[in-house]
């Protein structure tokens, strides 16, 4: 039986030369992009891709408990867009990402 719920990543995004990069600090999925906005969409992406692999290979709640990712029944507030930034360049945002919890029977 699966269980609906969320997860909370932190994106972090850095101005570069010729774009963006994106990071995610809990699975450390990064991309890059030309656009501040590209990058957060590609690295929406990845993370998507890999949680979905982590699942598929059966991994996923032991990586979770390893990198204290916690899985929240309910959504939490997400008041914040992207906060002031860390200097000029940096910008930190949380993600809540959509999964479902694999319970054993």
């Amino acid at each position: 039986m699966n269980t609906e719920g969320y997860v909370v990543f932190t994106f972090e995004f850095r101005k570069e030369t010729r774009g963006w990069s994106a990071y995610c600090e809990e699975l450390g999925t990064a991309t890059f992009a030309s656009s501040l906005l590209e990058a957060e969409r590609r690295l929406e992406e990845a993370v998507e891709l890999h949680l979905n692999t982590l699942e598929d290979v059966g991994e996923r709640e032991r990586f979770f408990q390893e990198h204290n990712i916690k899985f929240h029944r309910v959504k939490p507030r997400n008041n914040v867009r992207i906060t002031a930034p860390v200097n000029e360049a940096v910008f930190v945002k949380p993600h809540i990402q959509h999964v479902t919890e694999l319970v054993t029977a």
